[in-house]
């Protein structure tokens, strides 16, 4: 009843879910809470709020729900992968790698219900917000488990238009004269890293459109907006086919971001989850 109370925002919206009154889903909270001794919502006329101890508790609660759930599948149909897989992913990183993987995988898997959303904001695995989650670059200390996916590299990309009207550049302090497009997340001064002779080091570039994700940038280089680094994922269709190039290359750094997939492990790891980051520990290249 608490998962339900948080998922649809109200008693009654609750009540009608489950098939009961508002004030018997109501009355089976205040249980909880004298029991626990806490609040675990707190409620105005207008809306209710998960205080920090019932954000702890939903994320608890929705573990237990589904190993339940996990365990009443696995008995009933003997240890098969199924029931619903909560996936998250980054916009441009999901849309180009990991959509394109998910039509084998149901037909390999086809009792497993993959629900995929597609974010750049970050959801909170350890809270049960979603199974599993792609992460990009370093990761934070948790009890998450984590599994190696891949590594992306960068580069400093171009179209063949763009050159052609306005020069390729040779060396790096060349782009001050150039159009190059950014990402608007970063708050410092936007700066590409480069490596000359061995020694790294950054240059200040400037354009006149930022976004916040590689593919959109890698949209607007192949259209001859302008010059950008993105991750080589995002724009391997584009330098396959010659609409994009690389340049600058003898300066590239060589940084590359790890690809994770960030799950919650343990004895009871539910068997769609496993089966779906060794899917794509198989597959994801």
């Amino acid at each position: 009843m608490f998962v339900a109370v948080a998922a649809k925002g109200s008693f009654s919206a609750a009540g009608r879910a489950l098939g009961l009154t508002p004030s018997a889903v109501s009355r089976s909270v205040d249980r909880t809470e004298q029991r626990l001794g806490v609040r675990l919502i707190l409620r105005t006329t207008r809306r209710l709020t998960l205080t920090a101890e019932g954000q702890a508790y939903l994320g608890a609660a929705r573990r237990i729900l589904a190993d339940l759930d996990d365990t009443e599948q696995a008995i009933a149909d003997r240890g098969a992968p199924r029931g619903r897989l909560r996936v998250s992913a980054s916009q441009a990183h999901g849309r180009l790698c990991i959509v394109p993987l998910l039509g084998e995988f149901s037909r390999r898997y086809p009792h497993i219900l993959v629900d995929l959303n597609l974010s750049d904001r970050l959801v909170d695995i350890a809270a049960g917000q979603a199974d599993v989650g792609i992460r990009f670059g370093p990761l934070a200390d948790s009890a998450l488990m984590a599994r190696k996916l891949g590594v992306s590299g960068r580069a400093v990309v171009a179209s063949p238009d763009y050159l052609s009207r306005h020069g390729t550049p040779l060396v790096p302090e060349d782009l001050h004269g150039h159009n190059c497009l950014g990402f608007n997340f970063r708050r410092a001064e936007p700066i590409w890293p480069f490596r000359r002779d061995g020694r790294d080091y950054a240059l200040s570039v400037r354009g006149n459109i930022e976004a916040n994700n590689g593919e959109t940038l890698g949209q607007l280089a192949t259209a001859g907006v302008g010059i950008t680094r993105v991750g080589t994922f995002s724009v391997a269709a584009e330098l396959a086919d010659g609409r994009l190039v690389r340049i600058l290359e003898a300066y590239n750094p060589g940084d590359e971001e790890i690809i994770h997939a960030v799950f919650a492990g343990g004895p009871n790891l539910p068997a769609r989850v496993r089966a779906f980051v060794d899917y794509l520990a198989e597959t994801l290249t």
